[in-house]
């Protein structure tokens, strides 16, 4: 028995959740990011909120941790020195891409900065049928020359992808081990290894994103791990990948591709486990912290994923948690624009020097400084009392740089930029609901990240979203949803093939030797087979279609009655998707999945008995507020969340404080804590159309 001590670094805030498996007690700790080096927040924090319990680092038995390190270096562009090695031929590839402009009607846009150096993409004689047999031997001693080249012009970083290799690897695979002879300290990684799939492009970007990540993680995980057993902490820590699921230090090393949305991911889990508690299949998450707002959308309980998505421009051909990210954080900043219109984000203060209200030093207003000035933000003390913040530095921020450059006063200044933000964020859910298909209105909004319930009530009433929730700590969220996860390996093989019963026996062969790497893999990591899981999915399309729907079996087998399930799940997706279904047409298989779960051991929350009769609670102080829609400032009350019981009920307009995070509660909204300590909004329509 010891603590479980889930870790969400952001921009702005480090966030800590710690479950002590024996008292079963959960709490929660925020931290100051310190981006020059991550580790020394996670070190301190874990010695700050062990030294609060008077527990020792010894005592930690399990620690999770989601990271940004990737996302930052792709758009940052710091990552390695990528030097590429193909088939003699398609050097070009990562070039071409898909023969189409970023935005079809944007002449003017550009195609992303390329990511191999220039001249270090080189092709090597070789050649892979598509059945596999080899047609061109590969010439080793051209693939040497062309590794010491690399090595003469600083590449450190190699990355392999040949065609046809998802079918026969051999080629990969001998100039894996060439490049460990000629260049052992460069840092390799090679197509058949992390993404055996058809589809060139697609294949080798993923290889290529990889290894642009894989120097810079290594690094970075390698001072995590030395970091927290510098100060005692034995246990082997994990990272939380794209899908949700968390990985160990080594393969995070091997494959850090897949941690490209590793925080955001872990907040989607979190998500889905508490609408389960709540009864709420269909959610909108809506997790605004510092510098961010992620968006992402579960249905039937479950996160939806997707097997490819662009990163900064680049197909990433991996299992990631649908996430749609956009600059618009309580640290973004306001502008007027040459125009004369305002702009919020994408630019961020970031921790340092922070919003102006900190008193750190930042001068440019943002969202968090006009929070204060509408009074939704405690104008003196925020993380329950441990940081001061100052009411005349975020009225001096917005003066200087929006009312002085526009005919706006105060009040309307700092308005406008929670309107304009609020709109930006509405935006991105329309994204993930409308644009794919959803009725928003049939969604519950559940926010959570630090500034999530302070925007989403005014957010959901634009919207047509009648009921949010905000779980007991929100700012908290994605480090509790690393408490939740559990390990997960993916693994997909190509080959096409019609789907008829003829082919029955292929296929179960094929998903036989999936589902076993994945019975070894979670040996590999420890984990005893009775807490093994096994997911079976197929990539469907029409014959002559381009493009695969990812269809997941009703059943971990292959017989005529799954394959008949699986074709009518195949046309059922197709007419949600594309707004038609063909029952006559061919259909064919393409990609098989298999997703080897690890169950890990997880806090268990238990619900409390709620009392119908709470008494009403008791506002500690008042505060002049003003909210979206409204002319003037409203007087209203400030609570206390620690003071809600199961049970509890609170009419709009109010102002809830906690440690993490700041809930707005606006007029014609009514609230509700469940047995889980949720709070649940509800918008009154009819008083709202009054």
């Amino acid at each position: 028995m010891g603590y479980m001590i889930g870790v969400d670094v952001g921009g702005t805030f480090t966030d800590f959740s710690i479950f002590h498996q024996e008292t079963e007690k959960l709490f929660h700790f925020k931290h100051s990011s310190t981006n020059q080096d991550s580790s020394i927040a996670i070190v301190d924090g874990i010695l700050k909120v062990l030294e609060m319990e008077g527990a020792t680092t010894a005592q930690v038995v399990y620690l999770a941790h989601g990271t940004t390190v990737s996302t930052n270096a792709l758009i940052e562009k710091t990552g390695a020195n990528v030097g590429l090695i193909t088939t003699e031929g398609f050097h070009d590839i990562m070039d071409i891409g898909l023969q189409k402009r970023p935005s079809m009607y944007d002449t003017l846009e550009q195609k992303p900065l390329p990511l191999i150096q220039n001249g270090m993409n080189k092709g090597v004689p070789e050649r892979i049928r598509y059945d596999g047999s080899v047609l061109k031997p590969l010439d080793e001693e051209k693939v040497r020359e062309v590794v010491r080249l690399f090595k003469e012009n600083g590449v450190n970083s190699i990355a392999v992808a040949t065609l046809f290799s998802f079918i026969n690897p051999v080629h990969e695979e001998r100039i894996k081990a060439i490049i460990g002879e000629e260049y052992p300290e460069a840092y390799v990684t090679v197509s058949s290894e992390l993404v055996p799939e058809f589809r060139e492009f697609s294949r080798m970007s993923t290889t290529v994103l990889n290894s642009y990540l894989g120097p810079i993680m290594e690094k970075y995980v390698q001072n995590f791990r030395d970091s927290v057993k510098g100060i005692g902490v034995e246990v082997e820590p994990y990272v939380t990948q794209s899908n949700g699921s968390i990985i160990t230090i080594r393969d995070t090393i091997e494959f850090p591709i897949k941690t490209a949305v590793s925080g955001p991911s872990a907040g989607v889990i979190g998500a889905a486990h508490i609408g389960r508690q709540c009864g709420a299949d269909k959610i909108i998450t809506f997790d605004m912290g510092g510098t961010s707002a992620d968006i992402s959308l579960i249905e039937n309980a479950q996160p939806q994923v997707s097997n490819e998505r662009l990163v900064e421009g680049y197909p990433a051909r991996i299992p990631m948690v649908n996430i749609i990210t956009i600059g618009a954080g309580g640290g973004s900043i306001a502008s007027i624009d040459e125009g004369g219109g305002m702009k919020v984000g994408p630019r961020s203060a970031g921790a340092t020097p922070g919003p102006a209200c900190y008193g750190r030093g930042g001068t440019k207003p943002t969202v968090t400084d006009a929070n204060i000035v509408l009074g939704k933000l405690n104008q003196e003390k925020i993380l329950g009392g441990r940081m001061d913040v100052y009411l005349d530095l975020a009225e001096k921020a917005i003066q200087e740089n929006i009312c002085d450059k526009t005919t706006l006063d105060m009040k309307r200044a700092a308005n406008g930029i929670i309107s304009v933000v609020n709109a930006n964020m509405m935006r991105a859910i329309r994204v993930v609901s409308v644009e794919k298909g959803y009725d928003v209105r049939e969604f519950t909004l559940m926010a959570f990240g630090g500034a999530g319930p302070l925007h989403a009530c005014e957010v959901s009433q634009e919207l047509g979203i009648r009921r949010v929730i905000m779980p007991p700590s929100p700012g908290t969220l994605c480090s509790l949803g690393l408490l939740m996860a559990d390990t997960k390996f993916d693994f997909v093989c190509s080959n096409i093939m019609n789907a008829e019963k003829e082919n029955i026996p292929q296929v179960k062969e094929i998903f036989k030797g999936l589902a076993e790497d994945g019975r070894k893999m979670l040996l590999k990591e420890g984990i005893p087979e009775d807490r093994h899981s096994y997911e079976w999915a197929i990539d469907m399309r029409y014959g002559r279609q381009n493009y695969e729907i990812t269809v997941p079996l009703r059943a971990c087998d292959m017989n005529e009655e799954v394959l008949a399930a699986a074709i009518e799940d195949f046309h059922a997706a197709h007419k949600k998707a594309y707004g038609y279904r063909n029952d006559g047409a061919p259909v064919k298989f393409v990609s098989y999945r298999v997703a080897a779960v690890g169950l890990i051991d997880k806090p268990e929350l238990k619900e409390r008995k709620t009392d119908e009769n709470a008494p009403a609670p008791v506002p500690f102080t008042y505060r002049d507020v003003l909210f979206q829609g409204e002319e003037d400032y409203i007087r209203c009350g400030i609570f206390h969340r620690d003071d809600f019981i199961p049970g509890t009920r609170l009419h709009g307009p109010a102002i809830i404080e906690q440690m993490d995070c700041t809930t707005v509660l606006p007029p014609r909204w009514e609230m509700t804590v469940d047995g889980y300590s949720n709070m649940i909004a509800v918008f009154d329509e009819e008083d709202g159309n009054e």
